[in-house]
């Protein structure tokens, strides 16, 4: 119950900040294109740290997301509307709720993870690889936590989680981040947006 309250209370907040958004903002809309996309990943991965260091946020009140949160994280070309997923063991089911209306998929992982959480984060990645409403969306797939020693290797987590047999067909990137060096990470979020500006071109009829 004490979950179901606060996705409730957080889709209220959701609803107030679009009437802001609609109502109080003055000037010209932004010419950036906006894209809507999930993020996901287990608790501890650094889906929290790395979003609010992508916003110039201070990340020094941190705590594990319950529920969901919604950051605007911008870029030069474009506007990510990111929700973000809590990634605890009894919100992860929960996960498929709110998939719908994505366009895109962020997966955040630790990669010096222990072997046990490397194993659920393989399975909850396949999941979210083959479920429906995000089967035909490109993923952006972050190995997180590369500065740390037990860290495992780009080529590594790519053979563990079978990327390349699993995803074939797919647009996706494997990009290997930490906290500590953003510039991996925005290059990570710039091939992203490449990839979804690349579909909503296909998406433009052709002119006669």
């Amino acid at each position: 119950m004490g979950q179901c309250l606060e996705l409730s209370a957080a889709v209220c907040r959701i609803g107030a900040y679009s009437c802001f958004r609609a109502f109080c903002c003055k000037g010209p809309p932004s010419p950036r294109t906006e894209y809507d996309v999930v993020c996901v990943g287990l608790t501890g991965s650094g889906k929290s740290s790395l979003l609010t260091q992508l916003c110039s946020e201070s990340t020094d009140s941190i705590i594990p997301t319950t529920g969901f949160s919604i950051k605007a994280v911008p870029f030069q070309n474009a506007i990510l509307n990111v929700k973000e997923l809590g990634g605890a063991d009894n919100i992860r089911k929960y996960w498929s709720r709110y998939y719908q209306g994505s366009q895109g998929v962020v997966f955040v992982l630790d990669s010096a993870s222990s072997e046990d959480d490397l194993e659920t984060a393989r399975n909850e990645l396949h999941s979210a690889l083959q479920h429906p409403q995000l089967c035909t969306l490109p993923f952006l797939i972050l190995a997180n936590h590369q500065d740390k020693p037990a860290a495992r290797s780009l080529q590594e987590i790519k053979k563990y989680f079978e990327l390349e047999p699993l995803a074939r067909g797919q647009r996706w990137i494997l990009q290997p981040c930490s906290v500590e060096n953003m510039d991996a990470v925005r290059e990570g979020f710039n091939q992203f947006i490449s990839l979804l500006e690349e579909i909503d071109q296909e998406h433009i009829p052709s002119r006669i």
